[in-house]
C-alpha cells in the first residue's frame, strides 16, 4: 500500500491538501514498519540472548531485521521493475534499460539474502553480537516535534 502511495503524493498535479493527507498516511505506515521492525529486532535478541560472544566478536552495521526490512523493500523494487519489463506500451529501450536493472536488483537479493543468513550465523556462534539501536522517530512524536508541542499563534 505504501508503495502507491508514495507514487500518489508525488504526482505533480496533485491537490495540496490531498498531499498532506497522504503524507501523514505515509508517516504513520513508516512508524507502523519502524515498530514492526523493532519487535522483530526484541525477538532476535531473545532468540540468541544464551548467546556469549566471543571475545574478537564484532558489530554489524544493522540489525537482523533491518536487514530484513531492507530485503522486503528490495522485493517492492524488483516485482515494480518486473512490472516495467513486462509493458506492452513501452519502448524498447525503456524496456531494456528495466531489464538492466532488474538484473542489479535480483543480484542485490541474493547478496542480501546471503547476509543476513551469515549475519544471522555469526550471531548464533558468538562471532558477532547484536546490539539494536531504536529508530526514536522524532517528527511522529507530539512530545518532541517542536511543531506539535508549541502553541500555534
Amino acid at each position: 500500500m505504501q508503495w502507491h502511495l508514495e507514487d500518489i503524493v508525488r504526482d505533480p498535479l496533485i491537490d495540496p491538501v490531498a498531499g498532506i493527507a497522504l503524507k501523514r498516511r505515509i508517516d504513520a505506515s513508516n512508524q507502523e514498519r519502524t515498530d514492526m521492525v523493532e519487535q522483530v529486532d526484541d525477538h532476535f535478541l531473545d532468540k540468541y540472548k544464551e548467546i556469549i560472544p566471543k571475545k574478537e566478536a564484532t558489530i554489524n552495521t544493522e540489525s537482523p531485521a533491518w536487514a530484513v526490512d531492507r530485503l522486503s523493500i528490495l522485493a517492492l523494487k524488483i516485482f515494480h521493475m518486473q512490472v516495467e519489463v513486462n509493458r506492452t506500451d513501452a519502448s524498447k529501450e525503456h524496456i531494456e534499460k528495466c531489464k538492466v536493472k532488474l538484473a542489479i536488483l535480483l543480484e542485490q537479493r541474493i547478496d542480501l539474502s546471503g547476509s543476513i543468513d551469515e549475519l544471522l550465523n555469526d550471531i548464533s556462534l558468538g562471532n558477532k553480537y547484536m546490539k539494536v539501536y531504536r529508530q526514536m522517530k522524532m517528527y511522529n512524536d507530539p512530545s518532541l516535534n517542536p511543531v506539535l508541542y508549541q502553541p500555534q499563534s
